[in-house]
């Protein structure tokens, strides 16, 4: 099966350079199945590469080939930048994005390994090259939203698929692990929802909602609950402004009673299965009883090691991977944080943390201020789904290594941001 995705991975790059350089093409609109759409070549390679992050095509050669896909597509869009007519919109969050990058480049030089500090910076470079390229490339709403409704419709199949039994030794790392792709599902969840909102179709756009909701709760992933309900609350906010602070504390009330009332995801959250909602608010719960699959002890043996004494700097970019490829007795083969936020605490410190952190939270506040600057809808409909999409799939970083399925799940909220811009830079009211 390893051929087959090696096989898939050539064939798709061919498929993207040839689009990419092409002139253009003609698809099926979005708006009317017998109506036609023209695009650029760029514009094409967009919708592509936006639609198939779900797609791994992992195989072992020895290399770490997922690696080596994420350089072929930044090699891509970066050849893309030079074909399109368009400039990138560099908006003023990414320029803070620009000093968190200076900053792993700094943190490189400190590094225990040059090698394992340049994989760590291609990965957080990827979304913002990612995102660049949309805002250069997009030149109206029948392209962005074709975009958006292919990266859709792929997720629905990925989706089906996934609960198909034995899919996975079918199709042996052509998908994101799970843990990924219901990532990957936040952004499409809120794209659905702006669609409620904004068209007539609302009771097809609410299915898609709920499908791509339910299968953290189903798979009890627990991480993926938290992006999804973080996203929630931020699509209130930006819908709503004050208003929704309602709709933010039921979610929050409905969150933690789902916590206790579901019985497969009370026992894979809490120690012992006699814990109740009562017992929360009489403070009878502690971190004791909270399950962390082995991440508290990983996160403190990674911390003790290299943030303790460098609060500010850390010990440098990749200096987490560094120790754990090169201790695997030690972390029982685990090679990977399961989270990006002590990752970034150990490599680059507090002021690496504090940089994406402030990166992040002035792209929803962008968004915000975007959605309440227009009288567009057309502009809304990717203004709401990239700011609550970014919030949502950061806060998974607390407990996952979201960082490492960059194609998979930070490139949708950038690549809504990206054509966000776009669209605010070429619409008019």
């Amino acid at each position: 099966m390893e051929i087959l995705n090696i096989f898939y991975f050539l064939v798709l790059t061919i498929i993207c350079y040839n689009k990419l350089i092409s002139r253009g093409s003609v698809l099926k609109s979005p708006f009317n199945a017998n109506d036609r759409l023209a695009v650029t070549g760029p514009e094409m390679y967009w919708i592509i590469v936006f639609s198939t992050g779900l797609f791994a095509f992992s195989f072992d050669l020895g290399l770490d080939m997922s690696a080596i896909r994420l350089f072929v597509l930044m090699c891509l869009c970066g050849l893309g930048l030079l074909y399109t007519a368009g400039r990138p919109i560099l908006s003023w969050p990414l320029k803070i994005y620009c000093v968190y990058l200076l900053w792993l480049i700094v943190g490189m030089v400190y590094a225990p390994s040059f090698g394992y500090g340049l994989r760590v910076f291609l990965k957080y470079l990827y979304p913002l090259l990612f995102c660049m390229f949309a805002s250069a490339v997009i030149t109206d709403f029948a392209g962005a939203f074709k975009a958006a409704v292919t990266a859709r419709l792929v997720a629905l199949i990925v989706l089906i698929i996934s609960f198909i039994p034995l899919s996975h030794v079918i199709f042996p790392g052509t998908i994101w692990y799970t843990t990924a792709e219901v990532i990957h599902f936040i952004p499409m969840m809120m794209f659905s929802i702006a669609l409620v909102f904004f068209t007539r179709e609302k009771w097809q756009n609410a299915l898609y909602t709920l499908s791509f909701f339910l299968p953290c709760f189903i798979l009890t992933l627990r991480t993926s609950i938290l992006g999804s309900i973080a996203a929630l609350m931020s699509g209130s906010f930006i819908r709503w402004r004050v208003k929704a602070l309602p709709v933010i504390a039921g979610l929050l009330i409905a969150s933690v009673a789902a916590l206790f009332a579901l019985p497969s995801l009370r026992n894979k959250m809490f120690y012992g299965k006699n814990l109740s909602i009562s017992m929360l608010t009489q403070g009878k719960i502690s971190q004791d009883h909270i399950n962390t699959n082995y991440r508290a002890y990983l996160w403190k043996t990674l911390q003790d090691a290299l943030y303790k004494d460098h609060e500010l700097t850390g010990s440098g970019t990749g200096a987490v991977q560094n120790m754990m490829y090169n201790n695997p007795k030690k972390f029982v083969g685990l090679k990977v944080a399961h989270s990006d936020f002590v990752q970034m605490m150990c490599d680059n410190g507090l002021i690496g943390l504090v940089l994406y952190g402030g990166m992040t939270l002035s792209i929803f506040i962008h968004c915000f201020r975007i959605y309440w600057g227009t009288h567009d809808n057309r502009i809304r409909i990717f203004a709401f789904t990239a700011g609550a999409s970014i919030l949502g799939v950061v806060a998974t970083c607390y407990s996952d290594n979201t960082v490492n399925y960059s194609m998979a799940t930070l490139a949708l909220p950038f690549g809504f941001y990206g054509m966000t811009l776009a669209l605010k830079e070429r619409l008019k009211d």
